[in-house]
């Protein structure tokens, strides 16, 4: 990875003003930034959802983030990019992941950023294990994110 790219897994709570800062930093080489933040939601689907644990395996995941960027670096033109991945128990309303890229011009940044989240879904090891009061359910890949991730190939 280069100065310009960074990822993040932590378990402490995501601070997306300063994520936000850190991705935007530079000297005028960007004209356009875009940012995306995932986080615990509770639809429909998750009624009575109170929370969520995300487990990694340390070393692999970050390589795996660091693959889909190199890949996007060399898809589109970008000044900087940022992923920053929560681990451990999150409730809901919390957030989960954060994507930040810039570059010269908005389409690029919009595109980098939705394969970022696209191939990271897919291809980024992450377990989910939903909390409904006492009850867990761990989370299945969703064939939604395989189908997203297919465009991009």
């Amino acid at each position: 990875m280069d100065f310009h790219s960074l990822i993040k897994i932590c378990s402490s709570p995501l601070d997306l003003n300063a994520l936000n800062q850190t991705i935007q930093q530079g000297k005028g080489e960007s004209g356009a930034a875009v940012i995306f933040t995932g986080a615990v939601r509770v639809s429909s689907e998750e009624q009575g959802l109170t929370g969520m644990t995300l487990e990694h395996y340390p070393g692999m995941t970050e390589s795996q983030l660091a693959s889909i960027l190199q890949e996007a670096s060399t898809r589109w033109s970008l000044s900087n990019m940022l992923v920053a991945h929560r681990v451990g128990y999150l409730e809901a309303g919390e957030p989960i992941v954060f994507v930040g890229v810039c570059s010269l011009h908005r389409k690029e940044a919009f595109e980098a950023t939705e394969f970022i989240m696209d191939y990271l879904k897919q291809k980024a090891t992450f377990w989910k294990k939903e909390h409904y009061g006492q009850e867990t359910v761990w989370v299945d890949a969703k064939e939604s994110d395989t189908t997203a991730a297919e465009r991009w190939k």
